[in-house]
C-alpha cells in the first residue's frame, strides 16, 4: 500500500516536470497561456493525474486502452499524429485502463479504446472503438471551434 503511494507521488511528480517543459508557441498569445507547456505526443495520465490534467488545459483528450488491445493499437498512432498536429490547442493523454482500474470504473470504460473528451474540465464526449484519422479528426476538432 505505501509503495502505490509512493509510486503514485513519482508519476505525478514526473507528470509535472512533464507539464513544466515544453516549447511557447510563437504567436502572440496571453501570459497565463505562455505558461502552459505544449506538446506534440500524448502524455501518460493516471487515476492520481487525470484530474490535474483535465483541469489545467481547456481541451484534453484521453485514449483509454490496453498493452492487450489490438484495436488500441491500430488508433495509438492516429492519436499520436493528432496530438502533433493539435500540439498547444488539444492535450492528448493515454490511460492504461488495467494499470488505473478507478478511472476506468469512475467513468464506464466498457470498450477499448474509448476517448474521453474533457473540455473545460467537464466530460462532453466519449467515442468508443478505432477509426481512421479522418474519421476521428472531426469529432474531436468540433470541441475547439466551440470555445
Amino acid at each position: 500500500m505505501v509503495e502505490d503511494k509512493e509510486s503514485e507521488k513519482i508519476k505525478l511528480k514526473k507528470l509535472k516536470e512533464m507539464l513544466g517543459r515544453g516549447a511557447s508557441q510563437k504567436k502572440e498569445i496571453s501570459l497565463q497561456e505562455r505558461k502552459k507547456p505544449v506538446f506534440n505526443r500524448p502524455v501518460e495520465v493516471t487515476d492520481a493525474t487525470l484530474t490535474e490534467v483535465v483541469s489545467n488545459n481547456s481541451l484534453v483528450v484521453v485514449d483509454c486502452w490496453a498493452p492487450w488491445c489490438g484495436p488500441c493499437y491500430m488508433v495509438a498512432p492516429v492519436v499520436e499524429e493528432l496530438a502533433r498536429d493539435y500540439a498547444g490547442k488539444i492535450l492528448f493523454g493515454k490511460l492504461n485502463v488495467d494499470e488505473n482500474r478507478r478511472t476506468a470504473m469512475q467513468h464506464q470504460i466498457m470498450s477499448i479504446p474509448t476517448m474521453l473528451v474533457f473540455k473545460n474540465g467537464k466530460l462532453v464526449d466519449r467515442i468508443i472503438g478505432a477509426m481512421p484519422k479522418q474519421m476521428l479528426e472531426p469529432k474531436i476538432t468540433r470541441y475547439l471551434k466551440l470555445q
